[in-house]
C-alpha cells in the first residue's frame, strides 16, 4: 500500500510547546512529520516530473540507437587476408553501452512507481489514478515489462566480459559476428520502445517539440540515425563477404591440395608472424580471387565493393565512419537505385529493405518537415492572402490612391505590431482568473503611468485592466472629431496625437495640445459614466483628437466604464475627483481660459480705480479755491502725479475719463463718482465642462 504523511494537531502543538519550555532537548529542526522517502512515492503519470523524464529518456533512447551500431565498427582488415578487433574502440562503446543501460534500468524503475489511470474510470473526465503499489506493479509486470527488460539486459558487455574469455581460442570473425548478432537482435526492442513512449509524450505535452525548428531537428537526427544504421550494417556484411571469400577460396585449395595448405585460423590478424602463414601468403591465390578491382560486373561483391576499392575497411574510424553514413544517406534518399547486386538472396533482401526504408523515412521526414516548417509561416501566409484579398477589394471599389496607401499602412503596421495573432480571441478562451492575472501583468504598468488612475486602488484597478483591449492607429488618423459622440476612453502606450478644440465652432477660438505616452484622451466618456442616471446616449466629443505618429493604445469602451462606475463606488470619491480635474485636458483648457479671463477682469477694475481717484482729487481742488496756498500746491503735486500715472494707460482709459468728466461736471456740487461694476464687463462666454457627479460617496474619500 501507498505510504501516507500523517500529522496529528495536538502533538504537533505539543511538541512546539516543549520545544519553547526546553530548548535544549527540543532543536529547532525536530518535527513529528515523518517525511516519506522518494523511492516509497508513487509518481502521476502527468505530473511535471515525469514529463521532463521521458523527455530525458527519449533522448538517452536515441542516443542508445546511436550507441549500438557502433559496434559494427569494431572488425577491420588490419593486413594481408585478415581480420581484428579494435579492442580499444571496443573499450569506449561498451562504457558508452552501460551509461545508456543505465538509463533503461532507471526507467523499468520508475515505471514500478508510476500510477496509472484505471480503464473503468475513463467515462467522465480525466480518470481515476490507481496509487496501489501493488496493482501498478502487476500492471506493468502483464503489459511492458517484457520488452523493457530485453532493451535493457546487457547482453553485448555479458558476452565481451565472460564468454569471449571462457572460449579457448575464439577467432576474431566469430566473436564479431556474436557480439553483432547479439546487438542487432537487441536493436528491435529499443527501436520499438521509442513509439509508447513517443505517445506518452504526445498525450501529456501535447506535443513533442515546442518549436517548429525544434520539431524539423528532431526529424533531420531520425533520418540521420536510420542512414546510421544502414551505413554501419553496410560495413559489417562487408567485412563478412571479403571473410566469407577467403575461407571459400581457402576451401577450393583445400580440396585440390595445394601446399602450403591453407587453414582458416590464417585468416585472424594474430598469425600474421605464423612462419606457416608467412609461406602461404607467398604462394596462394586467394588475394587475387577476393579483389574487389578485378570484380567489373560487381558479380562478386554487388553493393559491397566500394568498401574495398575505396579501402574503407583498413581506413580510420572517422574517415569510415562519414563514409558508410554518406553511403546509408545517399541510398536511403536515392531509394537504392544505384545499386547494384548480385543474385545472392541476403544482399537483394538488404537493397529491398534500404528501399521501403528510403520511401517510409522520407516520406515521413518530409511530412513533418513541411509540417513544422509550416507552422513557423503559417501567419504570414495568412497575411499575404489576407492583404491580397484587401488589395483587390480596393481595386474593385476603386479607392482613391490616398485611401488605399493608408489602408495598406494600416494593414502593414497591424502585422508588426500583432504578428497576425488575435490577442483578444485568445484571452477570451482562457479562465476568468487567468485571463485576469494577464491583463494586470499586461497593463497594469500602462495604466499606472496615467496620473489619474495611478490614485486608484488595485481592485479598481484590476477592474479596468481586465476590459481593456489593443488599440492600434496609423499616422494621420482622426480618432474622434469635435462633435462625434464618444464611445470609448485611449490610454497611449506608444506614439503621439494632437487634441484640438475650436470651443463648439467659436470663431476666433483654437486650442491645440500634443498627447504622448502615458495621457489619456475622451475623459467626457468618464463625466458620463459617472451620472447616475446618465441616459443611453453618447457625450459629444470636445476635441478633435488626431495621431501624429503610428500610435498603440489601450481603449476603455463606453459600456466597460460604465459597469465599472456602477460596481465600484469608490470612483466617486473627492481624492479621485480632484485627480479628474488636474488631469483633464479639457478642464485644463477650461482653466486657462478662466483664469485669462479674470485677469481682465481685473485689469479693468484696477484701471476703474484709479479713474475714479483722479476725479476725487480734481473736484476736491475745485470746491476749495479759497484754501491755502500750501494746500494748493500740494493738491497740485498730487494731481501731477496722477496725471503723470494716467499717462501711461490705454486709449481705453483715456475715453472712458474724458466720458467720465464731462458727466461729473454737468451733475452740479454734488461730485459724486460712479464706480464701474466689474460685473457689468462684457466678457468672451466660454462654457465651463459638464461637471461628474462626485457626491455619491464621498465618505470614502
Amino acid at each position: 500500500m501507498n505510504r501516507r504523511r500523517v500529522h496529528f494537531p495536538a502533538a504537533a502543538a505539543a511538541a512546539s510547546a516543549a520545544s519553547r519550555r526546553f530548548p535544549r532537548q527540543f532543536p529547532g529542526s525536530f518535527s513529528l512529520r515523518r517525511e516519506i522517502p522518494w523511492w516509497y512515492q508513487t509518481l502521476d503519470p502527468g505530473s511535471e516530473f515525469v514529463a521532463r523524464w521521458n523527455h530525458v529518456f527519449l533522448v538517452s533512447c536515441l542516443v542508445a540507437l546511436f550507441v549500438d551500431p557502433l559496434y559494427f565498427f569494431v572488425p577491420l582488415v588490419g593486413g594481408s587476408a585478415c581480420v581484428e578487433l579494435d579492442f580499444r574502440f571496443g573499450a569506449v562503446i561498451t562504457f558508452l553501452r552501460t551509461v545508456a543501460d543505465l538509463f533503461y534500468l532507471m526507467h523499468m524503475v520508475l515505471k514500478f512507481r508510476t500510477a496509472f489511470v484505471a480503464p473503468n474510470s475513463r467515462v467522465f473526465g480525466r480518470g481515476d489514478l490507481v496509487m496501489d503499489a501493488r496493482e501498478i506493479a502487476i500492471r506493468y509486470l502483464k503489459t511492458d515489462f517484457v520488452i523493457d527488460l530485453a532493451a535493457t539486459l546487457p547482453l553485448p558487455q555479458i558476452f565481451i566480459w565472460f564468454i569471449i574469455p571462457a572460449i579457448q581460442n575464439p577467432t576474431a570473425v566469430h566473436a564479431n559476428h556474436t557480439v553483432s548478432l547479439i546487438v542487432l537482435i537487441q536493436y528491435f526492442p529499443r527501436f520499438f520502445l521509442i513509439f509508447p513512449l513517443h505517445r506518452r509524450i504526445v498525450k501529456t505535452t501535447g506535443v513533442i517539440a515546442k518549436t517548429a525548428w525544434t520539431g524539423a531537428a528532431y526529424n533531420l537526427i531520425l533520418c540521420t540515425l536510420a542512414s546510421h544504421v544502414i551505413g554501419s550494417v553496410w560495413y559489417l556484411w562487408s567485412i563478412q563477404r571479403l571473410s566469407s571469400c577467403w575461407r571459400i577460396e581457402c576451401q577450393k585449395e583445400i580440396k585440390n591440395k595445394r601446399y602450403p595448405r591453407c587453414q582458416q585460423h590464417f585468416f585472424d590478424c594474430s598469425t600474421l608472424d605464423d612462419p606457416q602463414r608467412k609461406l602461404w601468403l607467398n604462394s596462394t591465390l586467394v588475394l587475387a580471387k577476393c579483389d574487389a578491382f578485378k570484380d567489373d560486373d560487381h558479380l562478386q561483391f554487388g553493393i559491397f565493393a566500394s568498401a574495398f576499392i575505396n579501402e574503407v575497411a583498413s581506413a580510420d574510424f572517422i574517415e569510415k565512419y562519414f563514409y558508410c553514413l554518406w553511403w546509408g544517406l545517399r541510398n536511403l534518399s536515392s531509394y537504392g537505385q544505384s545499386l547494384m547486386t548480385t543474385t545472392l538472396s541476403g544482399e537483394n533482401l538488404f537493397s529491398i529493405f534500404i528501399c521501403i526504408a528510403g520511401l517510409i523515412f522520407f516520406s515521413h521526414f518530409i511530412g513533418n518537415m513541411q509540417t513544422y516548417l509550416q507552422s513557423s509561416t503559417v501567419r504570414l501566409e495568412e497575411w499575404r492572402i489576407k492583404r491580397r484579398d484587401t488589395e483587390e477589394w480596393m481595386r474593385h471599389r476603386q479607392l482613391p490612391l490616398e485611401l488605399q496607401e493608408r489602408v495598406r499602412r494600416f494593414v502593414q503596421y497591424k502585422w508588426v505590431a500583432t504578428r497576425g495573432v488575435d490577442e483578444e480571441t485568445i484571452l477570451q478562451s482562457l479562465p476568468l482568473d487567468l485571463r485576469r492575472q494577464i491583463q494586470r501583468h499586461l497593463c497594469l504598468a500602462l495604466v499606472r503611468r496615467v496620473p489619474f488612475f495611478a490614485q486608484m486602488d488595485h481592485q479598481l484597478l484590476d477592474a479596468i485592466c481586465e476590459r481593456l483591449v489593443s488599440s492600434l492607429h496609423t499616422k494621420d488618423a482622426f480618432i474622434v472629431r469635435e462633435g462625434d459622440p464618444v464611445n470609448e476612453m485611449l490610454f497611449i502606450i506608444r506614439g503621439e496625437v494632437e487634441s484640438s478644440t475650436t470651443d463648439g465652432g467659436r470663431v476666433g477660438f483654437f486650442n491645440s495640445i500634443t498627447l504622448g505616452a502615458g495621457d489619456f484622451c475622451g475623459e467626457e466618456l468618464l463625466t458620463w459614466a459617472l451620472v447616475p442616471t446618465s441616459s443611453l446616449n453618447l457625450p459629444s466629443s470636445t476635441r478633435t483628437v488626431k495621431t501624429l505618429t503610428e500610435l498603440e493604445a489601450f481603449a476603455l469602451r463606453a459600456e466597460d466604464l460604465k459597469f465599472v462606475s456602477t460596481q465600484f463606488k469608490r470612483l466617486h470619491s473627492k481624492k479621485l475627483q480632484d485627480a479628474f480635474r488636474y488631469y483633464s485636458h479639457q478642464w485644463r483648457t477650461w482653466g486657462a481660459c478662466y483664469i485669462q479671463v479674470t485677469w481682465r477682469r481685473f485689469k479693468k477694475r484696477k484701471l476703474a480705480m484709479e479713474l475714479a481717484r483722479y476725479e476725487d482729487v480734481y473736484y476736491m481742488n475745485g470746491s476749495d479755491k479759497e484754501s491755502e496756498c500750501g494746500q494748493n500746491s500740494n493738491s497740485d503735486e498730487e494731481l501731477s502725479r496722477l496725471t503723470d500715472d494716467a499717462a501711461g494707460t490705454q486709449h481705453l482709459g483715456a475715453t472712458i475719463l474724458a466720458s467720465k468728466f464731462a458727466a461729473n461736471t454737468k451733475r452740479g456740487a454734488n461730485h459724486k463718482v460712479t464706480i464701474l461694476d466689474p460685473q457689468e464687463l462684457k466678457m468672451p462666454k466660454l462654457f465651463k465642462p459638464d461637471e461628474p457627479d462626485f457626491s455619491a460617496d464621498l465618505g470614502e474619500s
